[in-house]
């Protein structure tokens, strides 16, 4: 790293007049430049399939991942990219205890006060790094810029981002996300009621709220506009106060006035039945035109009253089935709290206190509710114990949908004291996983007699190095044993599934889509998808294979270089797909 003197603030501090220069309003902090480099740097990682850890391998289209976000996030930027509906994640909040997400641009104290040359000319530091300075601030802003950088990439371009904080870095977040989302997608920050009880113990206020900062990848600017994020309304689970004490044969209805605080250019007088005349009150207007009223009269909707009261209008349930605009304080009773989150996990796992930082799941399905269709893909990349996960597959039970979720997480080891740990559970992984096979366990269970077929399944990956070996030799390194083992260029650990996936990953291709494995004559054939890729990495494939693989007319055709005995076989391969089948797309590993 270069270092550079900014002249402009230089000459200002020994200047006593106003220096002329260019000023911008931003947000930065030590380290800023380095996580921005650090998302557009490759990764030589690859996911590796666990069939053994998941449910339903072969039919499922949910994604679990365990691994740093950051380098999946990279994985997964040519197959995902504008695919995801829905991003919703959990950060760590900056509370000031350890971080686990220690990238290599976190600055440590010593990095810190280098960069900002925080020292006298004795050497000693001008402050105490407390969080009262930027270090504190620093490394957390670091962390998720980077992510949230790649995670725009993979929203569709009417996607939405929900992102759960506290106030330690609200502020920081917005300011990041302004700049990564642009501050005209902004659509709301919603206060959340996390807690209903009141500690009396709190020096200053008793905290009861956190916030979900909500971005749209492109924000309608009106409501005809077809482009950008469209939010869902609510369904309307109070009708209380429609009734139909008339039998009006349109149904219930209940009575909401004809004028509005709104300025409306309509000025006109109504005339009552038994003959008193009504004009608008002062300060208010007409709620619709003349004609419009007319036509209410015409259809038996309004409501005269007696004397000079005003009339009002029959609001019919069966012309407000469109639903609610949400807004944008989600109570407790609406969303959930911490309270209903713990006791839901205790009971699913029959163990009291296993997790003690989930989100409730009522909280994630209405954000799913006014975010998502039936057939959309939903991430998380914080997801923790997998409260997103089991949210995506209640929703689609009860709406009969189709929702697909990516979970992300870190295999973080719960403190040895935790109950998740004394139960057995390793890392966060673990029982996240478990969360997610109990809970579609239990909904299968709950609507055996009314949903069928709905996927509670899902694939597992781990993130991994790199399929390939490494080879870090110089030519005056070579020995004649050292070329046998350079062989095969792929890790002898690796099989044919690692071999796919990574291919599915370099390709573009989705992770979730069907997968089968046959054998024809004595060699092992993988149909990606029925033909979008189809996979040999046996040893000399005879060349009857070859050309059945190249009759099925595969989009793509995958081979090891030891499929091949040498390179002339290699170009019979060639030539066969160039007659039968010239527009595959032909990769050797």
């Amino acid at each position: 790293m270069i270092k550079t003197v900014n002249f402009e603030r230089f000459r200002q501090l020994f200047s006593d007049e106003l220096q002329e220069g260019n000023e911008v309003y931003e947000f930065t902090w030590v380290g800023k430049k380095a996580a921005i480099a650090e998302a557009c740097k490759p990764v030589r990682k690859t996911l590796r399939p666990c069939p053994d850890e998941s449910v339903d391998w072969n039919t499922t289209e949910n994604i679990y991942i365990e691994g740093d976000n950051l380098d999946v996030l990279k994985l997964l930027q040519e197959s995902y990219l504008e695919k995801v509906k829905m991003i919703y994640i959990d950060p760590p909040y900056n509370t000031g205890n350890d971080f686990i997400y220690q990238d290599n641009f976190a600055q440590n104290a010593d990095k810190y006060n280098e960069l900002t040359e925080k020292f006298d000319e004795q050497n000693r530091s001008l402050f105490k790094n407390t969080d009262y300075n930027g270090r504190f601030h620093s490394d957390w802003c670091s962390m998720i810029y980077s992510r949230l950088m790649l995670a725009r990439n993979l929203l569709t371009k009417d996607g939405v981002i929900f992102i759960s904080i506290d106030d330690h870095e609200v502020a920081a977040l917005r300011f990041i996300c302004d700049e990564i989302f642009g501050e005209r997608n902004f659509i709301a920050q919603i206060v959340w009621e996390k807690v209903h009880t009141r500690k009396n113990s709190a020096i200053n206020f008793s905290g009861s709220h956190e916030y979900i900062l909500c971005y749209a990848k492109k924000k309608r600017e009106n409501a005809g506009d077809g482009d950008g994020f469209r939010i869902h309304l609510l369904p309307r689970e109070n009708t209380d106060a429609y009734g139909n004490p008339d039998n009006d044969p349109k149904g219930p209805w209940k009575a909401d006035p004809i004028t509005a605080h709104n300025y409306y250019s309509a000025d006109y007088q109504i005339t009552k039945p038994d003959g008193t005349i009504i004009s608008r009150p002062k300060d208010r207007y007409w709620a619709f035109s003349e004609d419009t009223w007319n036509r209410l009269v015409s259809e038996n909707a309004v409501i005269w009253g007696n004397g000079d009261s005003m009339p009002m209008m029959k609001r019919y349930l069966c012309d407000v089935n469109d639903g609610l605009v949400p807004t944008t304080l989600f109570t407790r009773k609406f969303a959930g709290d911490t309270s209903t989150a713990k006791k839901n996990m205790d009971a699913l796992f029959d163990v009291n206190g296993l997790f003690d930082y989930t989100k409730p799941v009522k909280l994630l399905y209405r954000l799913l509710q006014i975010s998502t269709e039936e057939n959309d893909i939903v991430l998380d990349f914080f997801s923790g114990s997998g409260t997103t996960a089991q949210a995506v597959m209640e929703y689609n039970f009860k709406s009969n949908g189709h929702r697909k979720f990516i979970m992300v997480q870190i295999p973080e080891k719960p403190s040895e004291n935790s109950t998740a740990f004394q139960t057995g559970y390793e890392s966060i992984c673990e029982l996240g996983k478990e969360r997610i096979r109990r809970s579609g366990a239990k909904l299968k269970e709950e609507y055996s007699d009314t949903v069928q077929n709905q996927d509670t399944g899902f694939r597992v990956f781990r993130l991994a190095d790199s399929n390939m070996t490494d080879i870090y030799y110089s030519a005056d390194e070579y020995e004649q044993n050292i070329l046998s083992l350079m062989e095969s260029n792929i890790k002898s650990d690796r099989n044919d599934l690692d071999l796919i996936f990574g291919c599915l990953l370099e390709w573009g291709l989705l992770l979730s889509m069907p997968l089968r494995s046959e054998m024809w004559e004595n060699s092992h054939i993988h149909i990606y998808n029925e033909g979008d890729m189809i996979a040999c990495f046996d040893e000399d494939i005879p060349e009857n294979i070859i050309t059945e693989i190249a009759e099925r007319k595969p989009v793509r055709a995958v081979f090891r270089d030891l499929s091949f005995l040498s390179s002339p076989v290699k170009i019979n391969v060639a030539e066969i797909f160039r007659i039968i089948s010239p527009e595959t797309k032909i990769k050797i590993i």
